[in-house]
């Protein structure tokens, strides 16, 4: 059924759905379950400008019996392995503090409770990860634009905090990162940074699936973000000398 298309919020809801449904059969109604939903999953069901995610990260503090239902639904509905998994606890974004920040966003099936991570600290998890090729850094400048089209602004002051709590009182953004925040609260055009970020993401992802054509099997975690800075480099001089 989504074997071929990412989650989108309308497929993210009914996977949960069938997840609650078969977590019910299996484990019956004694003991319900909950399901923290991580990262792009988290952007996908509490705001519009992010319209699909191609895996859901999630903290699950429920019995093994959940890792079967995720499983039997995962084959039932075509998904592919691990479509729903806690892979991102090896990632420099995750935090032991993440249970203590969690909001409240639906049950499904009177047994599964789902929660996402709020605002300000999700926008922290964003900008700490700083992918340049992912959706970070617009997922971080998205939500500032939504909650600032809400009239519901976000402080920099409340980000600051944020991180601070997840990451202790020393925590270091990467240097994009707070590059980025930095830029986009000294402007405070939101939608102008989302879309400029964005566009410069899909530049970095074309850019690193060329170097991996051309140098299979040398890109590595440390120096990706220091490809994609020569590159540009690069394509900034040799577009200089044209002019």
């Amino acid at each position: 059924m989504y074997s071929d298309t990412p989650f989108t919020k309308e497929n993210l809801n009914n996977c949960l759905k069938e997840l609650a449904k078969e977590f019910r059969k299996l484990n019956g109604t004694a003991m319900p379950a909950e399901i923290i939903l991580i990262g792009g999953a988290s952007v996908l069901a509490n705001y519009g400008f992010r319209d699909m995610t191609y895996d859901i990260d999630a903290i699950i503090t429920t019995s093994s019996v959940m890792k079967e239902a995720v499983n039997r639904v995962g084959d039932r509905l075509g998904l592919h392995t691990g479509w729903l998994n806690t892979d991102f606890k090896k990632t420099t974004s995750y935090s032991d503090k993440l249970l203590e920040v969690s909001v409240y966003y639906k049950t499904f099936s009177n047994i599964l409770t789902i929660r996402t991570i709020a605002a300000e600290y999700l926008i922290a998890m964003k900008l700490m990860s700083g992918r340049q090729y992912k959706y970070d850094l617009s997922d971080a400048t998205g939500i500032l634009w939504e909650h600032q089209k809400k009239d519901s602004p976000i402080s920099r002051e409340a980000i600051d905090k944020a991180i601070k709590k997840l990451y202790g009182e020393n925590a270091e953004l990467p240097s994009v990162s707070k590059k980025i925040i930095d830029d986009a609260f000294e402007s405070g055009d939101y939608e102008r940074a989302y879309r400029e970020i964005r566009k410069q993401e899909k530049d970095a992802k074309e850019i690193l699936l060329g170097f991996d054509k051309d140098y299979p099997g040398e890109l590595k975690g440390e120096n990706i973000n220091s490809v994609i800075e020569n590159i540009r480099r690069k394509l900034e001089q040799e577009k200089q000398k044209t002019k």
